[in-house]
């Protein structure tokens, strides 16, 4: 959790916050005079190709691509409002600084608050110009995050639907057929199995990948700012413990995605718990329950269509009675395992797309996090060495300052511990040095990887400057 400010150190500091927040104060009066011109420029784009899959590893122009990434889901619910719009670029330029190369987050948002799918199929050419609609505010939110990471050279991984109830989910959908007379079941996990449900999904899909963003003019399935889609996060049906049900839907819906877009990756979404036919069922998953989740990271990885297979890491959620000891041994085992599929069952890239060590736990100290971020850079860093299947790994999750509100048990503000700000950049200088890999191309990788306290500090002024804008823009 976030204790103080850097605007508060800067007060007490040098004097520098006046100065800035008088040129900050000009900004703001350009941005609310103009901001609408603002908006619409983006000048600075960077080249940017798509990234491919060689075997079990990702490419770039031909070089090894290896992820050091984050979430931060809330990018287009922020981007909806002009008080809180700034933070998506602040995240992006902060990360840029630490040379984090891809961002997951959601492009999703079924029938809730904001929703960018008010009701099932409702997404035709009149909607997304109705410029006064709360719908096409959304979309029009997506096609601005979209723009402003190609700006600052982050690429994202967008996911389709959410198997949890937050932003609508699998239980929206059901809902909606249910409500409409079309339902076979009050199950979530109908969502599944139902030829309705499945209607709907494939007409979300379809309007999302052929979206012509209005800001850049590309349409999503043709900008290669967009590392890769995921289905859906961390599915689950545990109506039908086989798996059978889960495998047909992912094998439909990966065809169907890779019918209208070729050009990008595609993973599923999974926590990567071994189903009950698996022999690794009892020696690999967290409990006993995992192997019941309807899932089975194996068989569900294997289709080809899909590109690379994903993985979470949620020790102190799967387990109640290990020690902090027990459960980063688990880490370390947990990575190995997957990464071992990756390599000699599944021949593709294992991507670890959630890792979170809550701070809830009895006792809890920042320093354990560190140790838990290590172990999970560590593994990847072995794996890139021999060009293993590891391609790479994201934390859950990143905010910027002010973001309480939308923090959860495992979220941080990465500069404001100086340890696992170092953690993460020493981890994305590493990984630029193996192989001739592509580096980061937001930037000089020589001015992350040999700049020790500058960068920070240039991080807090920045900070200063970014929460002066926003609380002008507020008044």
């Amino acid at each position: 959790m976030v204790k103080s400010s850097p605007r508060n150190r800067m007060i007490k500091g040098n004097g520098l916050f006046f100065p800035i927040l008088g040129f900050a104060s000009i900004v703001a009066f350009i941005y609310l005079s103009f901001g609408d011109l603002l908006n619409v420029r983006y000048k600075n784009e960077i080249n940017m190709s798509f990234v491919e899959r060689n075997g079990t590893n990702f490419v770039v122009d031909g070089k090894l691509f290896y992820v050091n990434g984050w979430n931060s889901y809330w990018f287009m619910d922020h981007a909806v409002h002009d008080h809180s719009r700034p933070r998506i670029r602040a995240m992006l330029q902060a990360a840029a600084k630490m040379g984090l190369t891809v961002c997951r987050t959601w492009a999703f948002n079924d029938g809730d608050y904001n929703a960018l799918q008010v009701t099932p199929g409702q997404f035709d050419e009149k909607t997304f110009k109705a410029m006064d609609d709360v719908t096409e505010q959304k979309v029009i939110a997506l096609d601005y995050v979209i723009a402003e990471a190609r700006e600052v050279g982050i690429r994202l991984m967008l996911s389709l639907v959410n198997n949890l109830d937050a932003y609508g989910g699998k239980t929206q959908y059901v809902k909606w057929a249910w409500t409409e007379g079309v339902g076979l079941s009050p199950s979530n996990d109908s969502f599944f199995y139902d030829p309705s449900i499945r209607i709907y999904f494939k007409n979300y899909v379809k309007t999302v990948l052929t979206r012509k963003n209005t800001i850049t003019g590309i349409q999503y399935r043709d900008d290669p700012v967009i590392f890769g889609w995921e289905l859906i996060n961390e599915p689950r049906c545990i109506t039908d413990r086989s798996g059978d049900t889960l495998q047909d839907w992912i094998e439909e819906m990966s065809a169907f995605i890779k019918s209208i877009d070729n050009k990008h990756l595609l993973t599923v979404g999974l926590e990567g718990f071994y189903g009950p036919k698996s022999p690794k069922r009892e020696t690999n998953n967290p409990e006993f329950w995992a192997a019941d989740m309807g899932v089975d990271f194996i068989r569900n990885s294997a289709p080809s269509t899909i590109d690379f297979a994903s993985v979470h890491i949620y020790p102190d959620q799967w387990f109640k009675r290990k020690s902090l000891k027990g459960k980063l041994k688990f880490v370390a085992d947990w990575m190995h395992s997957h990464i071992e599929d990756g390599d000699q069952v599944l021949k593709k890239p294992v991507m670890f797309t959630e890792f979170g060590l809550s701070d809830q736990n009895k006792g809890f100290d920042p320093s354990q996090r560190d140790q838990f971020y290590k172990i999970v850079f560590d593994v990847i860093y072995e794996s890139a060495k021999k060009k293993g299947a590891g391609g790479g790994s994201f934390a859950w999750q990143f905010l910027v300052e002010g973001m309480e509100e939308f923090n959860d048990d495992f979220g941080i503000v990465p500069w404001k511990r100086a340890s696992t700000y170092m953690l993460i950049t020493q981890h994305t200088c590493r990984l630029a040095k193996l192989h001739g890999a592509a580096t980061p191309i937001t930037g000089n990788i020589k001015n992350i990887c040999n700049s020790k306290c500058s960068c920070h500090m240039e991080m807090l002024i920045d900070w200063t400057y970014y929460n002066s804008v926003e609380f002008l823009l507020v008044l």
